[in-house]
């Protein structure tokens, strides 16, 4: 089943209780929590006792992205802090394999993110360990960037791989998800969709993840 990722990057932070809750109403499942560092990426965003304060108002999974250097020393923080599912760059991570041996040694869902330049076969291996993987369809670091097309290439590739490999982890995209992308997506073989400035950016969160999601199940013929 598609599901919305609300990713409250594009959020009003001073209402973020509420912005969460909107987004709830409107059918998010999942909130999506973009970490950065200033390092990894050119912006700096929020660490764990942000998200130890969002898991105080909402008993939706949290899925925090990790778009951070040295992930590993973090990841025992955010367990502390509440998060659900845990995602590490595979452009950041020297030792991939044990990181993710350690997000699910904390008892959170382990999962891999791919940059825009990075091959889905460079992950082969450790598919059968992730919960999901995350495709980047625009560089990381800043909302409301432009959709890059050839990440759908990259999510069918993916598609195929699980079926052939007869393997359940989710496909989850991140970066311009919104009405003129979101079919698109999902009939490439998506089902995590990581919408911010389509689901916030106006001011309407409920109405706007309503609407979103309503296409993208439609997409999906559910």
């Amino acid at each position: 089943m598609v599901e919305l990722l609300p990713s409250i990057l594009s959020a009003d932070f001073a209402r973020l209780a509420d912005e969460i809750a909107a987004a709830e109403r409107g059918g998010g499942t999942v909130i999506h929590v973009d970490v950065m560092d200033g390092h990894f990426v050119p912006n700096i965003t929020i660490g764990p006792p942000v998200v130890a304060s969002i898991r105080k108002h909402t008993k939706l999974p949290l899925d925090c992205h990790l778009m951070i250097e040295n992930p590993d020393e973090f990841i025992p923080a955010f367990a502390d802090a509440g998060a659900d599912w845990v995602s590490v760059h595979y452009e950041a991570c020297r030792h991939l394999h044990r990181t993710l041996q350690l997000i699910d040694h904390h008892g959170m869902k382990p999962a891999v993110v791919l940059n825009p330049a990075t091959r889905v076969d460079l992950i082969l291996d450790i598919l059968p360990m992730l919960h999901h993987v995350l495709i980047m369809s625009v560089n990381p670091g800043f909302g409301g960037q432009k959709f890059i097309e050839f990440s759908l290439d990259k999510i069918r590739h993916l598609a195929d791989l699980r079926k052939g490999l007869g393997l359940a982890f989710k496909i989850e995209v991140d970066g311009g998800v919104a009405h003129d992308t979101v079919e698109r997506v999902v009939q490439a073989g998506a089902e995590l969709l990581v919408a911010g400035n389509a689901v916030f950016g106006a001011g309407r969160a409920e109405e706007d993840a309503r609407a979103l999601l309503a296409v993208a199940r439609k997409a999906a013929g559910e």
